[in-house]
Protein backbone atom coordinates (compact mmCIF):
# COMPACT_ATOMS: atom_id res chain seq x y z
CA UNK A 1 0.00 0.00 0.00
CA UNK A 2 2.84 2.41 0.78
CA UNK A 3 4.40 1.49 -2.59
CA UNK A 4 1.39 2.29 -4.20
CA UNK A 5 0.57 5.62 -2.06
CA UNK A 6 4.17 6.86 -3.51
CA UNK A 7 3.46 6.23 -6.82
CA UNK A 8 0.31 8.24 -6.59
CA UNK A 9 2.27 11.18 -4.90
CA UNK A 10 4.64 10.84 -7.68
CA UNK A 11 1.66 10.82 -10.79
CA UNK A 12 0.62 13.91 -8.62
CA UNK A 13 3.35 15.66 -8.74
CA UNK A 14 4.53 15.31 -12.16
CA UNK A 15 1.51 15.30 -13.49
CA UNK A 16 2.29 12.18 -16.23
CA UNK A 17 4.48 9.27 -15.65
CA UNK A 18 5.59 9.91 -19.85
CA UNK A 19 9.16 11.09 -18.61
CA UNK A 20 11.60 9.77 -17.52
CA UNK A 21 9.89 6.02 -16.97
CA UNK A 22 7.07 5.74 -19.47
CA UNK A 23 6.53 1.64 -18.75
CA UNK A 24 5.99 2.36 -15.18
CA UNK A 25 2.63 4.54 -15.71
CA UNK A 26 0.14 1.45 -16.96
CA UNK A 27 1.36 -0.61 -13.84
CA UNK A 28 0.68 3.04 -11.72
CA UNK A 29 -2.91 3.18 -12.89
CA UNK A 30 -3.60 -0.17 -12.57
CA UNK A 31 -2.06 -0.50 -8.91
CA UNK A 32 -4.20 2.67 -8.16
CA UNK A 33 -7.57 1.26 -9.71
CA UNK A 34 -7.21 -1.93 -7.46
CA UNK A 35 -5.97 0.18 -4.35
CA UNK A 36 -8.09 2.93 -4.51
CA UNK A 37 -11.04 1.67 -6.22
CA UNK A 38 -13.08 4.67 -5.88
CA UNK A 39 -10.78 7.07 -7.71
CA UNK A 40 -11.13 7.78 -11.31
CA UNK A 41 -7.52 8.19 -12.52
CA UNK A 42 -7.33 10.36 -15.70
CA UNK A 43 -5.40 9.41 -18.76
CA UNK A 44 -2.40 11.36 -18.47
CA UNK A 45 -1.79 10.52 -14.83
CA UNK A 46 -4.15 12.94 -12.61
CA UNK A 47 -6.21 11.55 -10.08
CA UNK A 48 -9.72 12.98 -9.93
CA UNK A 49 -12.49 13.60 -7.07
CA UNK A 50 -14.31 10.54 -6.23
CA UNK A 51 -17.04 9.12 -7.64
CA UNK A 52 -18.81 9.07 -4.37
CA UNK A 53 -18.45 13.06 -4.32
CA UNK A 54 -19.81 13.57 -8.03
CA UNK A 55 -22.62 10.60 -6.87
CA UNK A 56 -24.03 13.10 -4.37
CA UNK A 57 -23.71 16.18 -6.47
CA UNK A 58 -25.44 14.66 -9.14
CA UNK A 59 -28.27 13.67 -6.21
CA UNK A 60 -28.67 16.99 -4.74
CA UNK A 61 -29.16 18.42 -8.36
CA UNK A 62 -32.29 15.91 -9.37
CA UNK A 63 -33.47 16.69 -5.97
CA UNK A 64 -33.78 20.29 -6.69
CA UNK A 65 -34.76 20.29 -10.03
CA UNK A 66 -37.76 17.44 -8.99
CA UNK A 67 -38.84 19.91 -6.43
CA UNK A 68 -39.09 23.11 -9.52
CA UNK A 69 -40.71 20.54 -11.69
CA UNK A 70 -43.62 19.40 -9.03
CA UNK A 71 -46.96 19.75 -10.04
CA UNK A 72 -48.06 21.65 -7.27
CA UNK A 73 -45.52 23.45 -7.19
CA UNK A 74 -46.43 27.60 -7.85
CA UNK A 75 -43.08 29.22 -9.08
CA UNK A 76 -45.27 32.25 -9.73
CA UNK A 77 -46.42 32.06 -6.15
CA UNK A 78 -42.78 31.47 -5.07
CA UNK A 79 -41.76 34.35 -6.45
CA UNK A 80 -44.57 36.74 -5.66
CA UNK A 81 -43.96 35.31 -1.97
CA UNK A 82 -40.19 36.45 -2.27
CA UNK A 83 -41.10 39.83 -3.87
CA UNK A 84 -44.02 40.06 -0.88
CA UNK A 85 -41.26 40.10 1.86
CA UNK A 86 -38.85 42.97 0.35
CA UNK A 87 -42.33 45.12 0.07
CA UNK A 88 -42.85 44.58 3.44
CA UNK A 89 -39.27 45.21 4.65
CA UNK A 90 -39.10 48.17 2.84
CA UNK A 91 -42.43 49.40 4.20
CA UNK A 92 -41.72 48.63 7.84
CA UNK A 93 -38.14 50.71 6.91
CA UNK A 94 -39.84 53.54 5.98
CA UNK A 95 -42.71 53.91 8.43
CA UNK A 96 -39.65 53.73 11.39
CA UNK A 97 -37.87 56.32 9.22
CA UNK A 98 -41.24 58.61 9.70
CA UNK A 99 -41.32 57.96 13.30
CA UNK A 100 -39.91 61.11 14.99
CA UNK A 101 -39.71 62.34 18.48
CA UNK A 102 -39.98 66.30 19.69
CA UNK A 103 -36.87 67.91 20.44
CA UNK A 104 -37.46 69.83 23.12
CA UNK A 105 -40.70 68.75 24.14
CA UNK A 106 -43.25 71.81 24.57
CA UNK A 107 -46.54 72.45 26.06
CA UNK A 108 -48.41 75.50 25.33
CA UNK A 109 -51.88 77.68 25.03
CA UNK A 110 -54.65 76.76 21.99
CA UNK A 111 -53.12 79.44 20.44
CA UNK A 112 -49.41 77.36 19.35
CA UNK A 113 -50.07 74.91 16.79
CA UNK A 114 -49.95 70.98 17.80
CA UNK A 115 -47.04 69.28 16.05
CA UNK A 116 -43.20 67.73 16.06
CA UNK A 117 -41.24 70.67 18.14
CA UNK A 118 -38.23 71.47 17.52
CA UNK A 119 -35.67 74.45 18.26
CA UNK A 120 -36.54 76.35 14.90
CA UNK A 121 -40.14 74.60 15.05
CA UNK A 122 -41.63 75.65 18.00
CA UNK A 123 -44.88 73.49 18.29
CA UNK A 124 -46.70 71.98 21.24
CA UNK A 125 -46.20 68.38 21.22
CA UNK A 126 -49.58 65.95 21.05
CA UNK A 127 -48.53 63.05 21.41
CA UNK A 128 -47.10 62.99 25.42
CA UNK A 129 -47.15 59.82 27.28
CA UNK A 130 -46.42 59.90 31.21
CA UNK A 131 -43.75 57.40 32.12
CA UNK A 132 -44.93 56.82 35.60
CA UNK A 133 -49.21 55.96 35.04
CA UNK A 134 -48.12 54.87 31.14
CA UNK A 135 -51.03 56.99 30.39
CA UNK A 136 -51.31 58.85 26.98
CA UNK A 137 -51.96 62.68 27.75
CA UNK A 138 -55.31 64.48 26.73
CA UNK A 139 -55.27 67.51 26.01
CA UNK A 140 -58.26 70.31 25.78
CA UNK A 141 -58.14 73.53 23.84
CA UNK A 142 -59.52 76.32 25.59
CA UNK A 143 -59.50 74.90 28.71
CA UNK A 144 -58.46 75.14 32.32
CA UNK A 145 -58.56 73.10 34.89
CA UNK A 146 -60.21 74.04 38.16
CA UNK A 147 -57.92 74.58 41.19
CA UNK A 148 -60.15 72.05 43.44
CA UNK A 149 -58.60 69.30 41.09
CA UNK A 150 -56.48 66.17 43.42
CA UNK A 151 -54.65 63.25 42.59
CA UNK A 152 -57.99 61.33 43.10
CA UNK A 153 -60.15 62.77 41.13
CA UNK A 154 -57.64 61.95 38.26
CA UNK A 155 -57.26 58.48 39.92
CA UNK A 156 -60.58 57.86 39.52
CA UNK A 157 -62.03 59.61 36.09
CA UNK A 158 -59.12 59.36 33.45
CA UNK A 159 -59.52 59.13 30.54
CA UNK A 160 -63.42 59.47 30.31
CA UNK A 161 -64.16 63.50 29.39
CA UNK A 162 -68.09 63.25 30.27
CA UNK A 163 -66.06 62.56 33.66
CA UNK A 164 -63.22 65.38 33.86
CA UNK A 165 -65.32 68.20 32.62
CA UNK A 166 -66.49 68.65 36.18
CA UNK A 167 -63.64 69.94 36.66
CA UNK A 168 -62.53 71.94 33.63
CA UNK A 169 -63.30 75.52 33.10
CA UNK A 170 -63.86 77.40 30.32
CA UNK A 171 -60.81 79.70 29.39
CA UNK A 172 -59.61 81.02 25.69
CA UNK A 173 -56.40 80.52 24.83
CA UNK A 174 -55.51 78.15 27.49
CA UNK A 175 -54.58 74.41 27.06
CA UNK A 176 -55.54 71.55 29.94
CA UNK A 177 -52.95 68.70 29.70
CA UNK A 178 -53.84 65.74 32.52
CA UNK A 179 -52.33 62.20 32.90
CA UNK A 180 -53.64 59.63 35.77
CA UNK A 181 -51.36 61.36 38.07
CA UNK A 182 -50.71 64.57 36.81
CA UNK A 183 -52.32 67.85 35.09
CA UNK A 184 -51.38 71.05 34.19
CA UNK A 185 -52.86 74.61 32.82
CA UNK A 186 -50.74 76.10 29.95
CA UNK A 187 -51.02 79.42 28.23
CA UNK A 188 -47.27 79.83 27.02
CA UNK A 189 -44.90 77.83 24.87
CA UNK A 190 -42.98 76.07 27.67
CA UNK A 191 -39.98 73.69 27.42
CA UNK A 192 -41.65 70.21 28.99
CA UNK A 193 -37.91 69.84 30.30
CA UNK A 194 -38.26 73.45 33.00
CA UNK A 195 -40.73 71.39 34.75
CA UNK A 196 -39.21 68.59 36.74
CA UNK A 197 -42.13 67.16 38.33
CA UNK A 198 -43.85 65.67 35.25
CA UNK A 199 -42.96 63.03 33.71
CA UNK A 200 -44.11 63.55 30.35
CA UNK A 201 -42.29 62.04 27.23
CA UNK A 202 -42.74 62.46 23.80
CA UNK A 203 -44.42 59.12 22.42
CA UNK A 204 -43.43 59.70 18.85
CA UNK A 205 -45.24 61.76 15.68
Amino acid sequence: MCTVLGLYSLVYASGSLSVPFPHLKIDVMKALGHCLPDLQVGCAGWVLESTETCKKEDDLDSLINEIFEEPNFDKKSFQKFKSNSSSNTSVRASIQGLSKSCSPVYLSGSAIPCGIGTHTSQRACDRLRCVACDFRIVIYNDYMWDKSCDYLFFRNNMPEFHKLKAKLIQKEGARAYACQCSWRTVEELTDLQADHQLRWVCGKH
